[in-house]
């Protein structure tokens, strides 16, 4: 694979929104349907958060849309409720991807990942800034100039046991969750919803909200039950 292979132009992104506002699934928030526009998962998966409604982005910094997508929802996140979590795990759908995962659980170890998320992301997908961070010289560099950390910290965190079993947990995540594509979005251990099935990144977050009203309400009904 070539460097290439993990660089895309703005003009693709665009592209890419485009179509997903002309796909044909578009619908307002009545009409939101499961089986159509997210998918009820066969079996729940246990959150982190359980006494939030937890909200997990499985992304992949290898992939174009998530990195378009990622603005939109920092803006999404700036409105977070209180009862809502949220995190992110990286899908591993590849070596590259793996790679990228043990990246992204590094920049985590060492304390730097909300310095490090989008210097990551830039230096894949930008052109003047294109990096090919499968090799270990760039990464060092980028972690250095953008996080300070000494290279020997770097090395020392992206080969530990810690890191790498975070890695083997996203996967196991990934493969419960049934990702086939990424940006998705999981909501309280239930539900998945991609741009595919949502009709593009801005109905994902409508959905999500959507799946949020619903387990809300369902706790609270649960609540009174318990007080009758």
């Amino acid at each position: 694979m070539s460097t290439k292979t993990l660089i895309r132009t703005p003009l693709l992104a665009g592209l890419a929104g485009l179509l997903a506002c002309l796909n044909p699934f578009f619908a307002q928030a009545e009409d939101w349907q499961e089986g159509v526009h997210y998918a009820l998962l066969p079996v729940p998966v246990d959150t982190q958060t359980p006494e939030q409604i937890e909200i997990v982005e499985v992304f992949s910094y290898a992939c174009v849309h998530c990195y378009t997508f990622d603005p939109l929802l920092d803006e999404w996140l700036a409105g977070l409720p209180d009862d809502v979590g949220f995190r992110r795990i990286p899908a591993t759908f590849n070596k590259t991807w793996g790679l990228l995962a043990q990246v992204f659980y590094t920049a985590q170890v060492l304390g730097v990942r909300e310095a490090m998320h989008m210097p990551i992301f830039r230096a894949i997908h930008e052109p003047e800034e294109a990096l090919d961070l499968r090799k270990q010289e760039f990464l060092e560099q980028l972690f250095r100039e953008i996080g300070q950390v000494d290279p020997a910290d770097f090395n020392n965190a992206f080969g530990s046991f810690s890191v790498r079993s975070r890695v083997q947990q996203a996967d196991a995540h990934g493969r419960a969750y049934r990702i086939s594509g990424v940006p998705s979005l999981i909501v309280n251990g239930k539900y998945r919803v991609d741009g595919t099935m949502a009709g593009g990144n801005a109905n994902m977050l409508k959905i999500v909200e959507y799946l949020v009203a619903q387990e809300r309400a369902a706790a609270g009904s649960h609540v009174a039950d318990g007080a009758q």
